[in-house]
């Protein structure tokens, strides 16, 4: 039997979101101790903040939490509308710095950055335009790139863009057009293989594409069956994961060896944080999947 060959530039993490949780605090979510514990006893060493507040937001108290268990942190999230130009920026740093500070505290250097939502996540309200206006394009870039700048000058991180189901970088030409018109000193790329196949994204494609830009990956994966279903209801995001898009590797798409292997073909460090939409989703239900999920990532070579 020939073992795969070692991903020696892949560091395997998981996060909240694999546990169900979205929200700083919702009775219908695993308690942050639990999901510490268990994340550790599958057998992760890194883990992402998740929504901030979720976990303690004071260092000392997270270091010796995290710390206890072997776990480290890989980076901290924010949600951003840089779109809507100028008049937003006070509102999204007030949002950004908190978040910030406490990566950096945690020894992080990545801040994971995800775009608005132009519909309702629970609802499917129409919020805004599904399409940018081409002032809206400039917008985007020129903000993400200020952040990217801010962020680095005053916290030491860099930015990687998530793409994401629901925002307006979502479909590869929208990730296309969003990453030709930005610095690629300033912006890097989060990949999110599930959303990226959610929005008809070939990722190997895009990482043999845009390889450079790559700062950070999602390891997730879309059950086919289920998102022809989206497709033809037209569901939102949030909806849609309740109904089961996001499925437990390997049964569904993207494939993750081929995604692993371009990547580690890079010949640059990445993490690779396992993410399975669940929310909502019983307690008892993540950690067997997480448990599995790392075994099934170790015989991937990860």
């Amino acid at each position: 039997m020939t073992l795969p060959s070692p991903l020696s530039r892949i560091r395997i993490g998981s996060a909240p979101d694999s546990w169900g949780v979205w929200f700083p605090d919702d009775p219908r979510q695993v308690p942050w101790r639990r999901f510490l514990d268990e994340v550790s006893e599958s057998g992760y060493e890194w883990i992402e903040l998740g929504p901030y507040g979720y976990l303690p937001t004071d260092p000392a108290r997270l270091r010796e939490e995290t710390a206890r268990r072997g776990l480290r942190v890989s980076a901290g999230t924010v949600f951003t509308g840089l779109h809507h130009g100028p008049a937003v920026w006070d509102t999204t740093w007030a949002h950004v710095a908190p978040v910030a500070e406490l990566t950096r505290a945690m020894g992080a250097d990545q801040l994971v950055v995800i775009p608005s939502f132009w519909r309702d996540d629970k609802t499917g309200k129409l919020l805004e335009d599904r399409e940018l206006t081409p002032q809206q394009w400039r917008w985007l870039t020129s903000g993400t790139e200020r952040l990217g700048r801010e962020v680095r000058e005053r916290f030491g991180l860099r930015i990687v863009v998530h793409p994401h189901a629901d925002t307006h970088i979502d479909t590869e030409p929208h990730v296309a057009r969003f990453l030709d018109a930005t610095d690629a000193d300033l912006v890097a790329l989060c990949l999110d293989t599930g959303h990226y196949a959610y929005c008809g994204g070939d990722s190997v494609r895009l990482i043999e594409t845009y390889g450079p830009r790559l700062g950070y990956l999602h390891l997730k994966q879309v059950d086919p069956r289920v998102l022809a279903e989206v497709r033809a209801e037209d569901l939102p995001f949030g909806p849609a994961v309740a109904r089961g898009v996001m499925c437990e590797p390997p049964g569904g798409v993207p494939d993750l060896p081929p995604v692993l292997r371009a990547a580690q073909a890079l010949n640059i460090d990445l993490f690779a944080i396992v993410e399975q939409d669940m929310y909502p989703c019983p307690p008892d239900r993540p950690f067997p999947i997480a448990h599995r999920t790392r075994r099934y990532l170790r015989g991937c070579g990860a």
